[in-house]
């Protein structure tokens, strides 16, 4: 069981860091969105640093530190994450007839636990005490794959015990909580990229799975926009419970949080425990 996990927990982590890594770069070639570059960047230029000016446009400030709490939630998944998952795996309530498992099975816990994780999501935008922590993802102010890696630690352990919670009562299997965080991950990284995408491809892909065109608006710096379009793979949940924003995705919207501005990285983990939403 320990070889397997290792080896589970493995090719997650290479598909994963593969497509981050495709969509980046991808997104810098052909973005949606010129973002131009930060002030750091161009101080930079002027002291005629060139290299460290071209490292400093590839990753700016924010991208720094949004990889920076990543890294830090890297850190504690093995620590806490896979521990908790581990243990609802194998304490769950063994009630699967054989039916509800193989391919089946599988396909059918990845239904299940993206309908989960709309509500998830959607109480973490409904429940002041979980958007104190979700908050820190909305304060980006500028969208990219990097943005789908910036998370708070303590959101990280809140949706990692209710998720144990879901393993534990439905007797979801550690083969499918893998493959589909892996999936969580691909489409979370997708739709928030900067790509260029082809309009057809969109409009065809959005019919059932979110795309830039949809999460973005979830992301825009009004409330109304912030609280809806909370789908994460498939895009059937908002309309069907009708959550889903009106309003057309427009590349110079502002992004970030209505009426509060990014902060640095130690003010944004330290933020959820000393601020209080009004």
């Amino acid at each position: 069981m320990e070889e397997l996990t290792n080896q589970l927990i493995a090719y997650k982590g290479i598909i994963v860091v593969t497509w981050i890594a495709l969509l980046f770069l991808s997104e810098r070639l052909f973005p949606a969105v010129n973002q131009g570059q930060d002030g750091e960047a161009k101080a930079d230029i002027t002291k005629a640093s060139i290299a460290k000016a071209s490292i400093r446009r590839v990753f700016p400030l924010r991208v720094r530190r949004n990889i920076g709490l990543w890294m830090f939630n890297i850190i504690l998944s093995p620590l806490i994450v896979i521990q908790l998952t581990l243990w609802a795996t194998s304490h769950s309530l063994d009630w699967r007839p054989l039916f509800m498992t193989g391919w089946q099975g599988l396909l059918l816990d990845i239904l299940v636990m993206d309908f989960l994780i709309y509500w998830w999501h959607r109480l973490n935008h409904e429940v002041p005490f979980l958007w104190r922590f979700h908050e820190i993802h909305h304060l980006d102010d500028t969208l990219d794959t990097t943005s789908a890696l910036r998370f708070h630690f303590g959101e990280v352990l809140l949706s990692a015990t209710a998720r144990a919670g879901v393993v534990l009562i439905l007797d979801i299997s550690f083969i499918s909580v893998v493959v589909f965080e892996t999936t969580v991950l691909i489409a979370t990284v997708f739709h928030h990229s900067n790509i260029k995408l082809p309009k057809r491809l969109e409009s065809s892909l959005k019919y059932v799975f979110i795309t830039p065109e949809i999460h973005w608006i979830h992301h825009h710096a009004i409330r109304v926009d912030t609280d809806s379009n909370y789908g994460t793979v498939f895009s059937w949940w908002d309309p069907l419970f009708r959550t889903n924003s009106k309003n057309p995705r427009k590349l110079d919207m502002r992004i970030g949080v209505e009426g509060i501005r990014d902060k640095g990285f130690l003010s944004l983990l330290i933020r959820p425990f000393i601020w209080k939403r009004n």
